[in-house]
């Protein structure tokens, strides 16, 4: 469910305002980018895991998943809630709960203790992005919100840059104990900071009233359109594959299967990030001003990343630049997923635009849960005795086919009815 805070007029900042508007923004900005930081944090440092707490690649996928299940199951709640304390309270609890997590998982010396902690932070870091998006309809004109939500996600890829390569290298200066002590107690600051600086709404300005309405009234009419089923099936995969790749299976991959560095590898994962960031405005300008279709973009790139998934088979030998090139590759055909959430906002009437965009955010948390945790049962054993792409096949077959899939299901889906009229 949205809050209604959301759909409530927001009122322009005066000038006056204008700082605490900013500072606010730039606190939350960094809550969201501890988000996408745990959200991947596990892939470069899995070997050390493995290692240190006999764990299999199996165990490993169950205890990353368990950050977006509990990521997704509070999804439900989130807005109710939101709506009755205010974001600067939420949030504020939550940070605490991934702080916590944070540390548990540092500590964690098995695998109940590992999973406990990615349980905590998943549910620490599940308000970051929509009670951002509260305070930015308080603090902000409406002329302002797509542009402040784009750099909301720009900097949410900067969390994932900071997974790969620096985590790293922090992880050989301090261990990935210390590394995570370390992000517990930057967490803490800012935690810290959305108390401090964080207000619900400008001086003079009371926040929109709690809703008071049914919060599962107008789902029946959701379900019952086959499109917001295909759109929910596509982003499981889309959002799931990638993140699957990025959070899990790319580390053991670069450094096992195809004989690299810790650092290298690392260097390989950041150009997942950077194709994402730079197929967010090309795929997005694409969508509304050269093809003016939402279908005709999203449909090809779920192929295209089957294509790019099943091409990890095959690079065992294959230069470094070639490799950097393919997980490139695989962030920027990934990027046109975003297209689905103004595709199901335009299939569906006014009513029910609320619950369509909550309801496929669902299922792209799910996804990043579900087909990481799927994938692992595919493999059985220690990922330092995967050596070859060979032992990989089955988890980039499984991920293909559901990309593939999707892409067919697509097929049968209307195209957006708003973007039609501009043609």
């Amino acid at each position: 469910m949205e809050p209604a805070s959301i759909a409530a007029p927001p009122p322009a900042p005066t000038t006056r305002h204008d700082r605490r508007a900013w500072a606010i923004l730039v606190v939350c900005l960094w809550g969201f980018l501890f988000s996408t930081f745990y959200r991947v944090s596990v892939t470069v440092i899995l070997p050390e895991l493995s290692r240190d707490l006999s764990l299999s690649v199996n165990q490993l996928s169950d205890a990353s998943a368990a950050f977006f299940y509990a990521f997704a199951v509070s999804q439900i709640p989130l807005g109710l809630v939101l709506d009755r304390w205010g974001s600067r309270r939420v949030m504020t609890v939550l940070a605490a709960c991934g702080v916590a997590g944070s540390i548990i998982f540092a500590m964690a010396g098995s695998l109940a203790t590992l999973t406990l902690g990615r349980v905590f932070m998943g549910l620490g870091m599940s308000c970051n992005m929509i009670g951002t998006m509260v305070l930015v309809g308080a603090w902000f004109p409406a002329n302002r919100f797509a542009t402040i939500t784009g750099i909301l996600v720009g900097v949410g890829m900067t969390g994932q840059l900071l997974a790969a390569t620096p985590l790293v290298l922090l992880s050989q200066a301090l261990g990935w104990r210390g590394a995570f002590g370390l992000m517990a107690a930057i967490n803490a600051v800012q935690g810290m900071f959305l108390w401090l600086v964080v207000r619900d709404a400008p001086p003079g300005v009371e926040p929109p009233a709690a809703a008071k309405g049914n919060p599962l009234k107008g789902w029946g009419g959701l379900l019952k359109r086959p499109f917001y089923w295909v759109i929910s099936f596509a982003t499981f995969f889309r959002y799931g594959c990638i993140n699957a790749l990025q959070g899990l299976w790319a580390g053991p991959y670069l450094i096992y299967g195809l004989g690299l560095s810790a650092v290298e590898a690392g260097n390989a994962l950041l150009f997942i990030p950077v194709g994402y960031m730079l197929g967010l405005p090309f795929w997005g300008r694409v969508s509304d001003s050269v093809l003016a279709s939402r279908k005709w973009v999203v449909m090809p790139s779920l192929w295209g990343s089957a294509v790019l998934t099943l091409t990890l088979g095959v690079m065992q030998g294959a230069p470094l630049w070639l490799i950097d090139l393919l997980f490139f590759g695989l962030g920027f055909a990934t990027a046109p997923g975003q297209i689905m959430y103004p595709h199901i906002k335009e299939l569906l009437p006014d009513h029910l635009t609320a619950r369509g965009l909550t309801g496929i955010n669902l299922y792209t948390m799910l996804g990043a849960a579900g087909v990481m945790q799927l994938a692992g049962l595919l493999v059985e054993g220690e990922p330092a005795a995967m050596h070859g792409v060979a032992g990989y096949w089955p988890v980039w077959v499984f991920m293909a086919l559901g990309l593939g899939v999707s892409g067919a299901a697509y097929l049968f889906i209307p195209d957006s009815k708003l973007i039609a009229k501009k043609k």
